[in-house]
């Protein structure tokens, strides 16, 4: 008989990681609060059910979080009817929101004192087309025998999974440094191609060198599709990131200049974009 796990949060990136669970051989119960995505999932297998207790009640021992923010997980898990509603005992919170590590960590606190739930850190990277694809880079914290007995959920949708340890947070702090280099080189590769345009380059052609010279980095090979980042979308999800991370250096006293200057160059660059789109 399959294992029954929940699933929280079907949107850009959540609704691929449920098919790919499926795919693998779970039953997904799943919960949305947007009502418009219920037929589309229901209609690729997966189990949809009209409370967050009954996601707690039918899971067999987890439920994955990809909801927006810290508000968004507090709402889920401790108001009058969700998750905690359900009284569960032995069941355990697998967080892929991305948060900062400290929010992080106040939540894991306040389900503990709170609940009789674990919680869980497993932040993920690689984007909606690693969502789709099922190789999504997992990023994991907590007590180490709960998150490696779940590594068949993570095999499902990613490719590979890294462990940071029993503090939970860890996983988020590991996800804003591999943002903090991506923002640092998405400016990088822009600047580049800035001053090619001045000599009339041919981008295609630039980029192609890149990739198979010292120039070469995820970012190039991915160009096309984040040149297409706006900043309703991916780009201000990389400045929350850029931010938070800028917080975490003040905090423990770690200069971090260049993510200073990507993450004002990024808001300059969001704020023409947001300009050009209201003119």
């Amino acid at each position: 008989m399959s294992k029954k796990i929940g699933f929280v949060g079907l949107g850009t990136m959540g609704f691929p990681m449920a098919i790919n669970l499926k795919k693998a051989g779970f039953d997904v119960i799943g919960y949305d609060a947007f009502k418009g995505v219920y037929e589309k999932a229901t209609s690729e297998g997966i189990t949809m059910v009209g409370t967050l207790k009954e996601v707690a009640e039918q899971a067999d021992e987890a439920i994955i979080s990809m909801v927006r923010d810290y508000k968004q997980n507090v709402e889920i898990i401790f108001n009058d009817n969700g998750l905690l509603s359900a009284q569960p005992k032995e069941k355990t919170i697998i967080v892929m929101s991305t948060l900062d590590p400290d929010t992080m960590n106040q939540l894991s606190q306040k389900v503990e004192q709170e609940s009789n739930f674990t919680l869980i850190d497993a932040s993920v990277s690689g984007g909606a087309s690693g969502a789709k694809d099922g190789t999504l880079s997992i990023m994991t914290s907590g007590p180490e025998e709960i998150v490696k007995s779940f590594q068949p959920y993570f095999d499902a949708i990613g490719s590979k999974t890294f462990y940071y340890g029993e503090k939970t947070g860890n996983s988020q702090a590991a996800k804003l440094i591999n943002n903090l280099i991506l923002g640092i080189n998405m400016n990088a590769v822009a600047e580049g191609l800035k001053l090619a345009e001045n000599y009339n380059l041919p981008q295609e052609e630039l980029l192609e060198l890149f990739k198979v010279s010292t120039g070469d980095s995820w970012v190039v090979r991915n160009w096309n599709d984040i040149s297409e980042w706006t900043a309703e979308t991916a780009l201000d999800v990389l400045q929350k990131d850029l931010m938070s991370a800028y917080d975490q250096g003040v905090k423990h006293h770690v200069s971090l200049p260049f993510n200073a200057l990507a993450s004002t160059l990024l808001f300059d660059s969001m704020g023409k974009e947001k300009g050009n789109s209201n003119s």
